[in-house]
């Protein structure tokens, strides 16, 4: 029987939940620093590998899409509706979000064991301006942004620019878009090869975790975690629906098709781990390289619907833990801050915690609050994570029918 990496995976996250358990259970505490210290090089060394290939993936595969749609009005009009669907999505997390923390109020639990004062671990929101934005967005030079996996935003503008004038130059520029397009399908080979070290990922990060924090936390704080996770239930219900609509039953092959990226995004507990798979398997599932290519790159900073959601719920949580009693209004406002400053942050560690610390500030909430979401943000952030690949999924289905594309599968 042939091996399949799903079920390495899955082994992979099986044993690093036990090997965890059993260091946190019968190790003392320099030992368990040993442990993580020497377990961690496994996620590292993956991580590292799939930062470096993202940034010519993006750069190839979209320069081809674009200069394969061959003009701006197409690609003006492909960008309307996928910024547009990405609005439309994000509005959906928020709101739903809105609803469930208003409706569970998990912040109440935490009033009576409050931090009073900022601590070094919580992360700093120096520097998170509409200037920062456009300082990510604008590139200056593409070699320093393709050095760089936190610059995915200025390899975008590049790439749509650069596959216009490819377009537009006719003959001329077809050496140079099929040099791109020997690229991205290198880069998508040496994707295949690099993922047979994902298990060894997932073992090392759940196995970290869970050795550092123990299982029990999840016992300490199961209240919260099963609110936030039947919140991302929720969520996936809404998203595959939407999903239905455009897809009808071939949305469930459509699932089948992204298993592995979706269980790499949650054991990993990041987005980027996920993407040069769920590019591959997209793909595969019959969706248009111009379509997955265009979408995709723009959905990693602009689509990222379970960490939307984790915003909403992680801002409004700490208001009710302190007792900020915020209007329907004021919570509006906060849910249409948090959209508009959550986009394009995908490469900033902790991303989500920056920007609640951000736009919490700015409602009179300490910031301090942040120290109730630390002990079990990596395991929110594996959820929400594994949400922000099914969005980018339906995403690319839903602008890909809009598009008039058929998917041959």
């Amino acid at each position: 029987m042939k091996i399949k990496l799903t079920h390495l995976i899955m082994l992979g996250l099986l044993l690093g939940i036990a090997v965890g358990t059993f260091v946190n259970l019968n190790a003392d505490a320099a030992t368990i620093k040993t442990y993580t210290g020497i377990a961690a090089f496994g996620s590292i060394i993956f991580l590292k590998l799939i930062k470096l290939i993202i940034g010519p993936l993006v750069l190839s595969t979209l320069i081809v899409g674009v200069a394969g749609i061959g003009d701006a009005k197409t690609v003006g009009r492909m960008g309307v509706k996928t910024i547009g669907w990405f609005i439309f999505a994000s509005l959906i997390s928020l709101t739903l979000g809105l609803i469930l923390v208003n409706i569970l109020r998990p912040g109440d639990q935490f009033a009576g064991s409050l931090p009073t004062q900022s601590i070094s671990s919580i992360p700093t929101t120096e520097g998170f301006t509409i200037a920062h934005f456009v300082d990510q967005l604008i590139p200056e030079n593409i070699f320093v942004a393709l050095s760089s996996h936190k610059m995915v935003l200025q390899i975008v503008v590049f790439s749509i620019f650069f596959g216009l004038a490819l377009a537009g130059i006719g003959e001329r520029g077809e050496p140079l878009v099929k040099l791109m397009d020997s690229l991205a399908h290198a880069m998508l080979k040496l994707t295949n090869m690099i993922m047979w070290i994902a298990p060894l990922a997932v073992f090392s990060s759940i196995s970290v975790v869970v050795a550092e924090k123990g299982i029990g936390i999840l016992v300490q704080y199961s209240k919260l975690i099963g609110m936030f996770y039947f919140g991302l239930l929720l969520l996936w219900v809404v998203l595959l629906s939407f999903g239905y609509a455009f897809i009808k039953n071939k949305v469930w092959s459509l699932l089948s098709h992204i298993k592995e990226p979706l269980m790499l995004a949650f054991a990993t507990a990041s987005s980027e781990s996920a993407y040069p798979k769920l590019l591959n398997q997209l793909d595969r599932f019959g969706i248009k390289e111009k379509i997955t290519s265009f979408v995709l790159p723009l959905g990693y900073s602009f689509n990222l619907d379970g960490s939307m959601m984790y915003m909403t719920f992680g801002s409004l949580l700490i208001a009710q833990a302190y007792g900020v009693d915020l209007s329907i209004s004021q919570q509006i406002t906060m849910l249409l801050v948090l959209m508009i400053t959550s986009k394009g942050i995908a490469g900033v560690p902790r991303a989500s915690l920056v920007v609640i610390a951000a736009t919490i500030s700015g409602f009179n909430i300490p910031e301090a609050g942040l120290a109730l979401l630390l002990p079990i943000d990596q395991f929110l952030d594996m959820g929400r994570t594994a949400t922000n690949v099914v969005g980018n999924a339906i995403a690319t289905v839903a602008v890909s029918k809009m598009e008039g594309e058929v998917i041959h599968h």
